[in-house]
């Protein structure tokens, strides 16, 4: 009986590990042919446009909802996510799955390394739209 449970326990680690594989590497020069699909509401670099959506200079460690000048969505500011590999990846694949009232209408990007593509991108931006 003591080996049966160790068994099941041993199991349960093992799955456990395997579900919480390491996030893929991204690759910058991909993410920036993927952000095409993100340019028509946001935009980086120096002096971005006003667009439909804020602004993603700087976006890597800013909490959400408070880049300047923009009218988020109440369900955006209220959120208390500070962006990170981890928050940006969930946001990309349905922002209203992780922000329930969020204006932001994007379907979502199915390919892991995909979205890692993109976050690689964004974090080449400081806040002030210069690449790192």
């Amino acid at each position: 009986m003591k080996i049966w449970i160790f068994a099941a326990g041993m199991g349960a680690a093992i799955a456990g590990t395997a579900i919480a594989a390491p996030a893929p590497t991204g690759n910058a020069a991909h993410g920036q042919q993927l952000f095409a699909r993100c340019a028509a509401c946001h935009k980086v670099g120096p002096n971005p446009a006003r667009s439909m959506g804020p602004s993603l200079n700087g976006v890597v460690g800013r909490a959400a909802g408070s880049e300047a000048g923009y009218a988020y969505s109440p369900a955006m500011k209220a959120a208390g996510i500070k962006w990170d590999e981890i928050s940006i990846d969930r946001l990309l694949q349905g922002p209203a799955k992780l922000v329930p009232g969020t204006k932001m209408i994007f379907p979502g990007m199915a390919a892991a390394q995909d979205r890692a593509d993109v976050i690689a991108y964004l974090k080449q931006y400081g806040a002030d739209g210069k690449r790192k």
